[in-house]
């Protein structure tokens, strides 16, 4: 099959461009004949190494444009990219050729719906985030800090400054995806659409156009079997991650000190300097590179993720699971898909400080924690989530597209 990568970056920056590269480079080397389209330079170099074809516009992200207003109307008409994807789509022979999309919010605009609908090519497009529904692209309220309940582009929700910049910003957001739905028809044009998991299809089902198709398709993560913990009961309860308000860093941190521990941070952000005046005790150990992640949740005794917000799908839950690390996660996000309740970790109420302290106790037992370290480990690989099972999945739902165009 040929495959059309379509995404803003054209290497890794985050978990979004990640997986689009990461599969590309899985699906040549199973035999197909992936390109990827991408706004944003540098190439990163193991496509090109693998023989992968980029075309890449050489654009800038939106936020990085010194030229803000310029940047304003690209990001909501990008005429440049549409007339680049339109000559490559058409190049494309129907029958074997399928478009997957990953994203277009941050620098190719949703003007990549005309080439889309014009070349006739079957789309499948990845629910990364949910910038095709919503306006701030979390269902998030990040003023109130809590999730958002109103229908997108409705009175109340253009009446709600919900955006975590500034409502000049609401509203430049708004602007976009009115344009997107009702110009570009965008989330029409998005016949296929992938979600990770039951609790995300949940949130967005009742938003998507009824016509369109919904595959589960998980997200890959790198990892390896190292085999069980000598201890499980050894280390600390850690938070990993974005220190932002909407991570849950707040609510993570008054548990700890209601379960008698001093919170332990792995990570950087914005609520750093609330932080450390809040909670003086607290241990930040900033940003790890991929490997010194790993060996923090592998000696870690648990990790918390208590965001606030939905998510799309935590990879980092993941990551801690296959390590033997158990996990306490918010039964409002989509970090509780991944844990067994009271098996691989604990679920505790979304935003409730008592029951995530509550939580934390639990796991402060050494052999509960020894046990659910044990789970956490032997669960996980019994069905890992490999690039591999990806790529099957991938090529499952690729081929169901292109039998229907037949």
């Amino acid at each position: 099959m040929r495959v059309i990568l379509v995404l803003d970056w054209a290497h890794v920056n985050g978990g979004q461009a990640k997986v689009a590269l990461d599969s590309a480079l899985a699906l040549k080397a199973r035999g197909h004949e992936p390109m990827v389209f991408a706004a944003v330079g540098p190439i990163d170099p193991a496509l090109e190494q693998a023989g992968i074809p980029v075309h890449c516009l050489e654009q800038s992200e939106l936020l990085a444009d010194p030229n803000k207003l310029a940047a304003a109307w690209r990001g909501i008409d990008n005429r440049a990219a549409a007339r680049a994807l339109h000559a490559v789509l058409q190049a494309q022979p129907r029958g074997e050729t399928v478009v997957h999309v990953h994203g277009w919010a941050k620098a190719l605009s949703a003007s990549i719906a005309g080439p889309i609908r014009a070349s006739r090519l079957p789309v499948l497009y990845t629910m990364h985030e949910y910038f095709l529904l919503c306006p701030n692209g979390g269902f998030y309220n990040y003023r109130g800090h809590h999730h958002c309940p109103l229908t997108p582009l409705s009175v109340q929700c253009l009446a709600t400054q919900c955006d975590s910049r500034s409502y000049i910003w609401k509203m430049w957001r708004t602007a976009r995806l009115a344009t997107a739905k009702y110009g570009h028809r965008l989330p029409q044009a998005m016949a296929d659409i992938a979600y990770f998991h039951p609790f995300q299809r949940a949130i967005i089902e009742r938003h998507v156009p009824k016509t369109a198709r919904l595959h589960e398709i998980a997200n890959p993560i790198e990892a390896e079997p190292l085999g069980l913990k000598a201890d499980g009961a050894a280390g600390e309860i850690i938070f990993l991650g974005r220190l932002a308000e909407e991570k849950g860093v707040f609510l993570y941190a008054a548990a700890m000190r209601k379960a008698g521990l001093a919170p332990v941070f792995v990570g950087d952000g914005p609520a750093v300097p609330q932080l450390k005046a809040r909670f003086p005790d607290a241990r930040f150990l900033g940003w790890h590179d991929a490997k010194g992640v790993r060996k923090r949740l592998r000696e870690a005794r648990a990790l918390v993720f208590p965001s606030l917000w939905y998510e799309g799908q935590p990879l980092t839950v993941l990551e801690s699971l296959s390590l033997g690390t158990p996990v306490i996660a918010s039964d409002g996000c989509a970090g509780r898909e991944s844990v067994r309740d009271g098996e691989t970790g604990l679920w505790f109420r979304h935003m409730d400080e008592d029951d995530l302290a509550r939580a934390i106790g639990v796991l402060t037992r050494d052999e509960v924690a020894r046990a659910m370290s044990e789970a956490a480990y032997r669960h996980y690989w019994a069905a890992p989530f490999s690039l591999e099972r990806h790529c099957a999945r991938l090529e499952e739902v690729y081929g169901a597209m292109l039998a229907r165009q037949e």
